[in-house]
């Protein structure tokens, strides 16, 4: 997910697309840890994702105050 997707999400949304990714990532690094994922590199995108979007959170909370 690009930053410009991110950034058209609206606010209330995105504190629970980020939880939803986290658990999506935890879940994909245990399936990893047993067996081997076809794509790993999905474990770099997921991480990319959450740090998108806990910028994007951190953004709409700096200019709010």
């Amino acid at each position: 997910m690009k930053i410009a997707e991110i950034r058209n999400i609206p606010a209330n949304e995105l504190q629970e697309r980020l939880e939803a990714e986290v658990e999506n990532y935890q879940q994909m690094r245990l399936n990893h840890s047993v067996s081997p994922l076809e794509n790993p590199n999905l474990l770099r995108e997921s991480r990319r994702t959450i740090a998108r979007l806990k910028t994007v959170i951190h953004e709409i909370q700096r200019n709010n105050k």
